[in-house]
């Protein structure tokens, strides 16, 4: 059987409103339209592929849409001609090609897993390392507002099926004080609460905040900017300890892990630059037993079905948690994405993917490279 090759690589630009008018973090940042990038990969065989990325925002993480559009556009001329199937050979040909940047290549490694996983007429979670159990847990983000506007959206969660409540804090430490302990305050038996600063906290914030509210069951999320100033907080409090923007390579993973510096790290799909690389930094956390949000940093169903497949093919006992961002946004990109149910998700259980995008909801592609436009 000759090698399949790609054919035509193409980029079409989404706007995913969200439900809830916007979405705020630490330091101000809000967005309420993400833009999102969706990739299609066809190849001569006639076999086609999908994959998204959608960055926070140009204030998170050091990605942003366009850049994630001008990524894909030096990649590209690269991989027409070569096999989607062989994605170690593919993802080692786009760090050649375009040094960091991670982000930019990671909706073209999810469509070429998809495509593997069509050729195989297996879903991607099975291509993965198989599916654990029914279904996985799903945590649900508190946008920042006000303290008691915050306690007021968990019961409303609740009733939607979630147990796991990230509560985004960063901002002013008395507020994030009175937030956590308010919140805490309407948790019942079997809810878990993660404050979750994204950075936001200075040192001495941060150091405040923990012993504040050392009598609270709490997780902590990444409270400060720095791997060095998370690791100062770490060894000050004896709450659990969630690193998140910290862990951008698997070299990041191995210090934290020598030095003890969490007890769970958050994957973010994209922030590794793709599937290929998260599954080995998921992988790693598996072989010690280290705990394990899967997410990425935004995306509509083509992500959330990414998230799902790698979700579901992890260990059931170091699944912390993950997520759905496809409920949280007004637009549907695709047939057949996961949906949440009762605070819990399963991954498709057909080829690839196993989704069908909405080529109407994508509209005309911004750019194509390869074969006929």
């Amino acid at each position: 059987m000759a090698p399949m090759k790609i054919e035509r690589i193409s980029v079409f630009q989404v706007d995913l409103p969200l439900h809830e008018g916007s979405y705020n973090w630490s330091g101000g940042k809000s967005v309420s339209v993400f833009d999102s990038t969706i990739v299609r990969v066809e190849t001569d065989a006639g076999v086609t592929g999908f994959g998204e990325v959608c960055p926070l925002g140009p204030f998170y993480l050091p990605a942003y849409a366009k850049g994630a559009r001008a990524g894909i556009g030096e990649l590209a001329p690269h991989l027409v001609g070569q096999d989607p199937t062989q994605l170690d050979k593919l993802n080692r040909l786009m760090d050649a090609a375009l040094k960091g940047h991670p982000y930019a290549k990671s909706a073209i490694d999810i469509a070429c897993w998809d495509i593997l996983g069509q050729v195989c007429g297996l879903p991607i979670c099975t291509l993965l390392g198989g599916r654990y159990g029914e279904d996985f847990v799903l945590y649900r983000a508190i946008s920042q507002q006000t303290p008691d506007q915050m306690a007021a959206k968990v019961a409303d969660y609740r009733d939607e099926g979630y147990r796991r409540f990230q509560l985004k804090v960063g901002g002013d430490p008395d507020t994030d004080i009175e937030r956590i302990q308010v919140v805490a305050d309407e948790l019942e038996p079997g809810d878990v609460l993660i404050a979750d600063a994204n950075t936001g906290w200075l040192k001495h914030d941060a150091a405040r905040v923990v012993r504040a509210v050392n009598d609270v069951d709490v997780y902590i999320e990444q409270p400060c900017d720095s791997y060095e100033e998370c690791l100062s907080i770490r060894r000050r409090t004896s709450h659990p300890f969630v690193l998140d923007e910290s862990i951008d390579s698997i070299e990041a993973l191995l210090r934290g892990q020598a030095d003890d510096a969490m007890d769970a790290v958050n994957i973010k799909i994209s922030k590794l630059g793709g599937l290929t690389r998260a599954r080995q930094v998921r992988d790693l956390c598996v072989s010690v037993g280290l705990a394990m949000t899967i997410e990425d940093s935004w995306g509509g169903d083509i992500t959330t079905a990414a998230i799902a497949h790698l979700a579901h093919s992890t260990p059931t006992d170091l699944l912390f948690t993950s997520t759905d961002f496809n409920s949280y946004v007004t637009v549907s990109t695709a047939k057949g994405a996961p949906q949440r149910k009762k605070g819990r998700m399963a991954a498709p259980t057909a080829p690839g993917l196993g989704i069908s995008p909405r080529m109407k909801v994508l509209g005309e592609p911004v750019a194509v490279w390869g074969g006929e436009s």
